[in-house]
């Protein structure tokens, strides 16, 4: 008889994912400047685009969740994806998906010298997914 491990074997199941187009940037970006987070914008400056930052640039506290820390191949440390907890509150039912498009985005963010800009793609997450994450809620700092 031979166990399994359900958290090896299950599905991987995440509230926030990149596209390879952002993985791309992920890495040119840690490779410059070291290891990164996102804070997902809350509206202002940007409208609700993610902010890329150096790990720790953006001070996180009491009321920011930590909703992934996200492993991009070729970046060796997580990319942590942050977010107010007011507004997951609001977005809990959502699976975010980190994508980028040309233009220029907030001046505060990495990537904005690049000519581009971090985007977020959303969808409602399933049944099973919501389920799987309803049990994992996001970290609080």
């Amino acid at each position: 008889m031979t166990y399994e491990d359900p958290a090896v074997t299950a599905p991987q199941v995440s509230r926030v994912a990149v596209t390879p187009a952002a993985a791309g940037l992920l890495r040119e970006l840690y490779a410059a400047h070291g290891p990164l987070m996102f804070h997902q914008s809350g509206g202002c400056c940007d409208g609700s685009s993610p902010m890329c930052y150096l790990a720790g640039e953006f001070r996180t506290g009491a009321s920011d969740v930590l909703l992934a820390a996200l492993r991009v191949d070729g970046v060796p440390e997580p990319v942590t994806f942050w977010m107010s907890a007011a507004q997951f509150e609001r977005w809990r039912h959502t699976h975010l998906t980190v994508d980028v498009v040309p233009g220029r985005g907030s001046g505060f963010s990495l990537e904005a010298p690049e000519g581009v800009r971090f985007l977020i793609r959303s969808r409602l997450l399933t049944p099973e997914e919501d389920a799987a994450l309803g049990s994992v809620g996001p970290r609080q700092a």
